[in-house]
């Protein structure tokens, strides 16, 4: 551990807070591996996850529905829930991993020394290709674009994310999400996404055939993800050493 806290962890200081869960659903097992590249990087000794450390605070939940997985289910939880449909109104006693994340978050959000900046659910996907993003509607069109800039952001850094693919909805099916309840919940400062996953490969920029993920391809895509921070928030110029190139994309 550091000798000194890092200023946003020292005492009285405001938090950027950055919270991520993924494995909502049990068999969409790349989620696991994307939200593994993501903390294997912010806890790594690489200079840029230092600089994302000291300048943000990551909450991240790995596994929102372990006893769906343990027991091998591909959608629903233990008691036959599919758990993110129920972020509205969850029961402790049905829904008990939702319902102590959900207190956790409305706890940060009415706390005035935290802003909680980014709520990002991983998933993967049966039948799309390559990585994308679900983000909200808003009537606010300003809100609305800047809503656009992590994902535009993630795109220049990962080679195997699309944001052609990459799609705005308020569809009444999914009102029972993280993404939607919290983008209703949470300030017109706070922006959340649905991350999503191909099960099985990606198409880069100019070629015509697809490429087949593997477990490291889907780490790689949560390292990129972290990553991408540095840039949403200008601390580049932190960052002591030279850094890998940024990989083109579409």
């Amino acid at each position: 551990l550091p000798l000194f806290a890092a200023a946003n962890l020292s005492p009285g200081a405001e938090q950027k807070v950055v919270f991520i869960t993924a494995r909502v659903h049990p068999g969409e097992t790349p989620s696991s591996f994307v939200c593994q590249g993501i903390i294997d990087f912010l806890v790594s000794h690489h200079p840029i996850a230092k600089v994302l450390r000291d300048h943000l605070v990551f909450k991240i939940a790995p596994m929102l529905n372990p006893d769906g997985v343990y027991l091998g289910n591909y959608r629903c939880s233990l008691m036959g829930f599919d758990l993110n449909r129920h972020w509205a109104n969850p029961s402790p006693w049905a829904h008990p991993t939702l319902h102590g994340v959900k207190e956790l978050i409305i706890n940060m959000y009415n706390n005035p020394k935290i802003n909680l900046e980014f709520y990002i659910d991983i998933h993967a996907h049966s039948t799309m290709m390559n990585g994308f993003m679900y983000g909200n509607i808003f009537e606010d069109e300003e809100r609305f674009q800047r809503q656009a800039v992590f994902p535009k952001l993630l795109c220049q850094n990962a080679e195997d994310f699309s944001y052609s693919s990459t799609s705005f909805n308020r569809d009444a099916v999914k009102a029972g999400t993280g993404r939607r309840f919290l983008g209703g919940l949470l300030n017109d400062t706070s922006y959340c996404y649905t991350l999503e996953v191909s099960f099985y490969s990606y198409i880069l920029g100019g070629a015509a055939s697809a490429v087949p993920y593997t477990e490291e391809a889907y780490m790689k895509l949560g390292r990129n993800v972290a990553r991408t921070f540095l840039d949403y928030y200008r601390l580049n110029s932190l960052v002591e050493g030279p850094l890998a190139p940024t990989p083109k994309t579409r």
